[in-house]
């Protein structure tokens, strides 16, 4: 699923393709990001939302294939294609989209260190690992992320928020940051469906230290890349320097 690295990405190729177009004959006023979710605003106040799931890209001026959805055309004869092999993702137009961005917790690029321990010590026997990943926690983390930012911390992803350190609570919170701001320079990571807005693949996968690497040597301690199950999700990690 794209997560906020890939959300990001497209965001940024899209915002000065196509703001100050006309979509449907309202003017675009701008483009965001919460979580997840990319938003265009239109000048009357109202927006049009995505959610691209497990497999939604969105293309400007890209080819309409069988997996094509949706076309959105613009004023000016460019097109936005949205493609989605498993037809879990969605978009909606709203008038207000503050109840949406209401379910969802700080942002991950934006929140301070203070705020980030306040939030970590009312979850106290939380498994750091799907708590990462709770969008009402904090907003933007996924499975690849989590994975990757725990390995940078060395922190393992069944620790318990209660055993952690005020020192390893700062190592993640930083990890977080450049983890999250170094996967947006490379256009986030392409593991399956994702592609950006160009149509291209994110090159952040060459980077990744755990995610997916099951069996293969920790390129820190040598030690064996290992996968678990935590809550239907798999966690990957290495079992020698992210200790228990």
């Amino acid at each position: 699923m794209p997560e906020l690295p890939e959300v990001e990405t497209i965001r940024r190729q899209l915002s000065p393709k196509i703001v100050g177009k006309k979509l449907d004959g309202k003017k675009i006023a701008g483009l965001r990001r919460r979580a997840k979710i990319l938003i265009i605003d239109f000048s009357d106040g109202s927006s049009l939302i995505f959610h691209l799931k497990l497999t939604g890209q969105l293309i400007f001026n890209g080819q309409p294939s069988r997996y094509t959805r949706k076309v959105f055309n613009f004023d000016d004869g460019s097109i936005l294609v949205f493609n989605d092999v498993r037809k879990f993702g969605w978009w909606r137009k709203l008038k207000n989209t503050k109840v949406i961005e209401k379910r969802f917790g700080p942002e991950a690029l934006e929140i301070d260190f203070n705020a980030f321990k306040e939030l970590l010590s009312r979850r106290p026997n939380a498994k750091i690992k799907p708590l990462l990943m709770d969008q009402k926690f904090i907003a933007g983390i996924g499975n690849i992320y989590s994975d990757e930012i725990l390995f940078a911390a060395k922190i393992h992803p069944l620790r318990q928020v209660r055993t952690l350190t005020k020192e390893e609570m700062k190592k993640i919170h930083q990890n977080i940051k450049k983890i999250l701001n170094e996967a947006i320079k490379h256009r986030g990571s392409s593991v399956e469906y994702y592609i950006d807005a160009c149509g291209k693949k994110g090159d952040y996968k060459r980077y990744h230290e755990v995610y997916q690497k099951e069996g293969e040597k920790c390129s820190r301690c040598g030690g064996i890349i290992k996968r678990i199950k935590i809550g239907g999700r798999s966690a990957h990690f290495c079992p020698k320097c992210q200790k228990l």
